[in-house]
């Protein structure tokens, strides 16, 4: 995991021309010789935030990267596999089961 989150912080200090940071947009990407899917996503001035998600044992970390100082701080670290076992959570209307009820209605 520590070559993974250095190759993500060598990617965030890539000259502003460079293809890493044409896109203002996240990119999602598997981790290089890894299983680990890694996002870069700028978070203001010379800052990135670093998401890693680890499929296999369905957690999650985020780092914030300050591109000035170099440091690397870890956010937040969660364990999403009881999150995926959720019909719905801060849904708005429709909510999935509404749908469910208008589908199964109309059949």
């Amino acid at each position: 995991m520590l070559s993974a989150i250095l190759t993500v912080v060598a990617l965030g200090f890539l000259p502003s021309g460079s293809s890493a940071h044409a896109d203002p947009m996240s990119t999602w990407q598997p981790g290089s010789g890894s299983e680990l899917i890694t996002s870069v996503t700028p978070a203001g001035e010379n800052r990135q935030l670093v998401t890693m998600i680890d499929p296999r044992t369905r957690v999650m970390a985020v780092y914030l990267i300050d591109g000035a100082s170099g440091e690397v701080s870890l956010k937040s670290v969660r364990a999403f596999q009881w999150d995926l076992q959720l019909a719905e959570f801060n849904g708005t209307s429709p909510l999935p089961r509404e749908i469910r009820s208008l589908v199964e209605q109309h059949r």
